[in-house]
């Protein structure tokens, strides 16, 4: 008797290995690859962007990384709604010193839409560290990516 390995809906691995060779298959996974691939630089780079506007004390800089009605949720600040505000905090922040903000344990997730990513992470700068629970880029027409969610805790 030949035993087979099977999938939970009784397909073969052999007839699973015959689909996945299919051309269709191949190429819809491979523009996919490349559509997230995208995504995730245009988020690294938008975020790198960020983070060289803040650590410069540029914080109309740092805000020009947000959408135009983004929302900004800082625990235990507030929530800060339009680049406006957003703004407004970063400038605060900004001019009692705070910079060097550096991120570590950093965690990228693309969207199925392949539209936008969600990032989270740890960070630290010179007086402060804590956790972005989820930063929501959306990719922009052009390519870029810019925050639309901002959610983040500061713990000291």
């Amino acid at each position: 008797m030949h035993n087979q390995l099977t999938t939970p809906l009784g397909l073969t691995v052999a007839a699973l290995l015959a689909l996945s060779a299919v051309p269709g298959h191949a190429d819809e996974a491979a523009t996919r690859a490349a559509s997230e691939f995208e995504l995730s630089m245009a988020v690294a780079t938008a975020s790198r962007q960020w983070r060289d506007a803040f650590n410069a004390g540029d914080a109309a800089g740092a805000a020009a990384m947000y959408e135009e009605d983004a929302v900004m949720v800082a625990e235990p600040f507030g929530t800060f709604e339009g680049r406006e505000a957003i703004q407004a905090f970063w400038t605060q922040l900004v001019e009692g010193g705070f910079d060097d903000v550096v991120y570590f344990n950093t965690t990228t997730v693309v969207a199925q839409d392949l539209e936008t990513a969600v990032v989270s992470a740890e960070w630290r700068m010179n007086k402060a560290h804590g956790i972005i629970t989820k930063e929501l880029w959306a990719l922009q027409p052009d390519g870029t990516a810019l925050l639309r969610e901002d959610h983040f805790e500061v713990a000291q």
